[in-house]
């Protein structure tokens, strides 16, 4: 695990929701979102993305899907 990861533990409230930080973007913060949620490195989902886009699919639209659909942090 990264550094300030939560370790997952089973209960009601084990795992953070699938939310837009406001402090950790570079776009609209659905890779930061994403990780933080599946409990990996932000920049580790961000180097997905960029490489997922080189190949044949929809993943941008996916992006902006999740940047709509996904709520921000309170």
């Amino acid at each position: 695990m990264y550094p300030g990861a939560r370790r997952r533990t089973f209960g009601p409230m084990s795992t953070p929701t699938l939310s837009r930080p406001q402090n950790d973007k570079w776009i609209a913060g659905v890779c930061s979102g994403l990780g933080r949620r599946f409990g990996i490195s932000a920049n580790m989902v961000r180097l997905i993305a960029v490489l997922s886009c080189l190949l044949p699919g929809p993943q941008f639209i996916a992006y902006v899907v999740l940047w709509i659909v996904m709520p921000k942090d309170a």
